[in-house]
């Protein structure tokens, strides 16, 4: 992929003088504490759903410029030692990378990290569930669109519902809670296929979560997103869900429980209802390059400095200015256009 321009990061403070400056944490320009890092492990994917990756894209990083498992540990380590205590290894799809187990395992045993949690379509989870259990993952986030096995081929370009169901069970056998079920959401989604998955949630003991696609390359775009909100508060009710007065986990979910107080129905609403204000989390590429918001480019070259040679302190500082530069506020519905990369490229 074609990478934007680099942030200018500003010349480095001598060490000392920047250990007594900094605040303790990481906070950005508008107050708000950073303390959640997303790490993408690979940006190969094998589906092909239409809102993450353009059919037939074939601009995947060079794996001479991923990051080792060990750099990625490095990394994640300083974002520890700065305040982050929540990870979540992310893709592309992360299990079709060899040794992400290990890699989670590392990530777990480092100093300060309280949660580590896991993204996946599923479709290889049965192979590894148990062993990322063993790592120390605490969480899975499980991508689920439908239930109907002809438009989950249609979504996602491959016949294995089956795969991912069984990943789910697998899961589930583990020993992950929870486990919740990610569901992309678009005008176009029959409401009954969200209902159904909703039973299926509600049956398994899963949460389901609710997601508006966003403008994030041209395949982003494509999708009309529809409020959520709406939607969600229409499918509690008939459900007899009741708002729950806290969320689940370190995301922006808003949410609906069950008579037992657990959340069984969320709703994440980046275009018709945003929770800019409140972010918390910033992303790593597969090379390295940090994220610092989804709807804008700004970004810092980590890994990049790491190859170059940066001490931990180099890369801290770097770190710092990034945060420091972190945008207000994404662009999704006034410069829908402003973001080229796709999805897979960033990290989920």
């Amino acid at each position: 992929m074609t990478p934007a321009p680099a942030l200018a990061v500003a010349p480095a403070a001598p060490v000392a003088a920047m250990a007594s400056a900094a605040p303790r944490g990481l906070i950005d320009g508008f107050g708000r504490r950073i303390d959640y890092l997303r790490v993408s492990v690979t940006d190969r994917c094998d589906l092909r759903c239409g809102y993450c990756m353009p059919k037939g894209f074939k601009g995947f990083e060079e794996p001479a410029n991923w990051l080792r498992h060990d750099e990625m540990a490095r990394l994640a380590g300083l974002f520890a030692g700065l305040g982050v205590r929540r990870l979540r290894l992310t893709g592309g799809e992360p299990l079709l990378r060899r040794g992400v187990a290990g890699l989670a395992a590392a990530i777990a045993a480092l100093p300060g990290v309280d949660d580590l949690s896991l993204s996946t379509n599923g479709t290889q989870l049965a192979r590894h569930a148990a062993a990322l259990r063993v790592a120390g993952v605490h969480r899975l986030n499980i991508s689920l669109d439908t239930l109907d096995a002809a438009e989950f081929g249609r979504i996602t370009g491959r016949d294995c519902l089956d795969a991912v169901l069984a990943g789910l069970r697998a899961a589930r056998e583990a020993g992950f809670a929870p486990i919740k079920l990610n569901s992309v959401v678009h005008a176009a989604t029959p409401e009954a296929d969200v209902r159904r998955l909703l039973d299926y949630a509600l049956a398994q003991g899963f949460i389901l979560r609710l997601i508006e696609p966003m403008p994030v390359g041209d395949c982003g775009r494509r999708y009309a997103h529809a409020d959520l909100g709406e939607l969600g508060a229409r499918l509690a009710a008939d459900a007899g869900l009741v708002p729950a007065l806290v969320g689940q986990g370190a995301g922006p979910a808003r949410y609906w429980s069950s008579g037992g107080g657990a959340p069984v129905l969320g709703v994440i609403t980046p275009m018709s209802r945003h929770f800019c204000a409140a972010c918390n989390r910033v992303r790593l590429g597969v090379d390295g390059t940090l994220y610092l918001c989804l709807g804008q480019e700004d970004q810092v070259p980590l890994g990049r400095l790491l190859r170059e040679g940066a001490s931990d302190a180099d890369l801290e500082r770097a770190i710092r200015a990034g945060i420091a530069a972190k945008p207000e506020r994404h662009e999704f519905t006034t410069r829908p256009e402003r973001i080229v990369r796709f999805m897979s490229q960033t990290g989920g």
